[in-house]
């Protein structure tokens, strides 16, 4: 794998955010009343905004995933912001969008009537036969569609400001809007799929943008020239049909990864392969459930195996300072249980992935701190 060194890109530094930057001390706790991790800076000030994405209407196994922006929004503040290989992440401005307030009500309403839906379909029944339910059906794709155009329209809109883009999820359902405002720049581009599953079904259970057709519908994006999947450990016919059928598609299933380092081949390796399978542009769509469960206990569609959070970490260090140019970034599924794991992991893994956003895209971040 070849590296490079792309030209770094000096930050908008304002008199204010450099008085700010000059004050803020992040040896400190971080500020409960200020934006994601207590940086102090506003929405104009931050080079990278986070849009959360709380939904999660066609949850078909475990839910929360419309919880875990705010599990990570707490969590946050007491992430340690010295990062060893992004250790001036923290002056870059780091935002988070909330977004707006009826993103999470459509998302409770519309959850509540794919209930009966995904039961009936669960006892074997014909949901064309029942009015209620094809006309909840229907309801339910015309809400995703309307979230889906207006995510595209807020994505364009921070990108109009020069801001990177990152999306916080939500189900896995969510970036395909964000897919689509990166296709109105990018006319090529390939995704990097992190996920325990394919989500190459077709309109499961009947809902377009199910949670498990997000990768399906990715690929239907003209601008979409390549998915390669890491970690995939769980899928069906349908999706192995998808797969084996696409020149678009490379996947790089958790056993095939696992055998692979059993018989010697390195990580290292293994990660040059995978990054070598891209296109110039990436997108990084990473599933919680990627990784290994204690990592991720809450998540909603838990499966043996997995990566361990270091060799996620190593891998996306490698796509950094690959050729490689990084348009987009999602994490999506951080479901919160009953204590406050899954959103500590989620907080520093989206911290991390801030970092990768932010220095293979130019922004200064510091040299990796060595002891």
């Amino acid at each position: 794998m070849c590296t490079h060194n792309k030209p770094e890109i000096v930050m908008q530094t304002t008199s204010t955010k450099a008085e700010k930057i000059k004050n803020f001390d992040p040896s400190q706790p971080g500020l409960a009343d200020a934006s994601i991790y207590g940086l102090p800076f506003t929405a104009e000030e931050s080079d990278i905004v986070i849009i959360a994405v709380p939904w999660e209407v066609t949850v078909s196994y475990g839910a929360g995933a419309s919880e875990g922006p705010k599990a990570i929004l707490d969590a946050s503040y007491q992430v340690d912001l010295s990062h060893q290989d992004f250790p001036d992440l923290w002056k870059v401005g780091i935002y988070l969008d909330e977004g707006p307030a009826h993103w999470k009500a459509t998302s409770d309403f519309y959850k509540t009537k794919a209930q009966p839906i995904i039961e009936a379909l669960e006892n074997g029944e014909d949901i064309d036969q029942d009015s209620e339910l094809k006309e909840s059906l229907s309801s339910i794709n015309a809400a995703s569609a309307q979230l889906r155009a207006e995510l595209k329209e807020r994505v364009l809109s921070w990108q109009a400001k020069n801001k990177l883009v990152i999306l916080l999820g939500g189900d896995h359902s969510t970036p395909l809007g964000y897919y689509d405002a990166l296709g109105t720049k990018y006319p090529d581009f390939g995704i990097l799929h992190f996920d325990a599953h394919m989500d190459l079904r077709k309109a499961y259970e009947g809902f377009t943008y199910s949670h498990a057709s997000i990768m399906y519908n990715a690929l239907q994006l003209p601008q979409v020239s390549k998915l390669t999947q890491v970690g995939i450990r769980d899928f069906c016919a349908e999706e192995v049909e998808v797969a084996l059928s696409s020149d678009k598609v490379t996947v790089f299933t958790d056993a095939d990864l696992k055998r692979r380092l059993f018989e010697g081949k390195t990580w290292q390796e293994q990660a040059d392969e995978i990054i070598d399978s891209l296109p110039e542009h990436v997108a990084v769509s990473f599933d919680i459930d990627v990784l290994q469960q204690w990592y991720c206990p809450n998540t909603g569609t838990p499966v043996p195996g997995g990566l361990s959070y270091e060799q996620a970490i190593y891998l996306l260090n490698r796509l950094t300072e690959s050729t490689k140019t990084i348009i987009g970034i999602d994490l999506v599924e951080v479901a919160p249980g009953d204590d406050e794991w899954d959103g500590n992991v989620g907080a520093r893994l989206l911290f991390h992935l801030c970092g990768v956003m932010a220095k293979n895209n130019g922004l200064t971040v510091g040299n990796r701190i060595v002891f």
